[in-house]
Order: C-alpha cells, then sequence, then structure tokens
C-alpha cells in the first residue's frame, strides 16, 4: 500500500501545485487512500519531497534531486525480489510472481516507464503485458529478465 500511495504522490505532485501536506492529503483521499497527517509527514520525508517555488510566487511540493532516482531503484528492486518468469506469444508478456505480489510487480512496471507498453492487467501471482508490437516484445522480454539478474 505504501509504495502505491508514494506512486500516487508522484503523480498528484507532478498534475497539481501541492502547497500544503492538507491538501496533499485531501488529493489522496480523493484518490481512496486513507491517510493520517504522520502518514503524509513519513512519505514527504522518505520521499526526499522539499517545496520550491512556483513562477506564481507560491510554494509547491516536489521531488528532489535524486528522488526520483531512488523511487526508480525501489521499483526495480520490487521488480526484483517478486518476479519469478517471464513468458511472451505475439504482443503479449505472462509475467508470474509470488503469490500476492503481482500488483505491486505491475506497479513497478508502469511507473518505470518502459517503452512499448501499452497496458498491464495484475492478478494476485501473475499479471498480463500487451505490447505495442509483436517485434519489440522479444526485446521487452528479455529487458525483464536482465532486471532478474
Amino acid at each position: 500500500m505504501r509504495y502505491s500511495r508514494q506512486n500516487k504522490i508522484v503523480e498528484l505532485i507532478g498534475s497539481y501545485d501541492i502547497e500544503t501536506q492538507e491538501m496533499l492529503s485531501d488529493l489522496l483521499r480523493e484518490s481512496g487512500f486513507e491517510v493520517t497527517q504522520a502518514t503524509i509527514s513519513r512519505d514527504i520525508k522518505d520521499m526526499k519531497l522539499v517545496k520550491s517555488l512556483t513562477p506564481e510566487g507560491v510554494y509547491k511540493y516536489v521531488a528532489a534531486d535524486g528522488a526520483l532516482r531512488a523511487t526508480s531503484e525501489r521499483y526495480i528492486k520490487i521488480f526484483r525480489e517478486t518476479i519469478q518468469t517471464v513468458a511472451y506469444s505475439g504482443n503479449m508478456l505472462v509475467i508470474k510472481t509470488l503469490s500476492g505480489c503481482a500488483n505491486a510487480a505491475c506497479e513497478a512496471i508502469d511507473s518505470l516507464g518502459f517503452e512499448h507498453v501499452l497496458g498491464t492487467v495484475a492478478g494476485d501471482n501473475t499479471l498480463f503485458l500487451v505490447v505495442d508490437d509483436e517485434e519489440h516484445t522479444p526485446g521487452l522480454a528479455a529487458r525483464f529478465e536482465s532486471l532478474l539478474a
């Protein structure tokens, strides 16, 4: 849940000028996350968010230098620790995970922004990935396999 919430925070600060923890909390609640002020504070600290002055003269939360890199490293770690097998046919990949980990692995794939991925769907221990063109599927599968090494 923490990774999903923090990914949503990255999305929100990229879409809105979030000036306060209260505003962030409200937006998270609207997105289905029940959070407390303490949780928001921990997430801001964990994610190394800072306030930056906008051209309009107000301060908003942004990711500090290196914070996005740290987030990407976290997603790669999730991917490595949960994925068991990668198989493909045509323009589809089927990725098997540890039981209960498909959603986390799917979130990692979506957040890392792999080129040629049209969409993902996760179950309990399997995720399904659609590739934009059959010719890109073997290369994408190879990239996933290389992340497991």
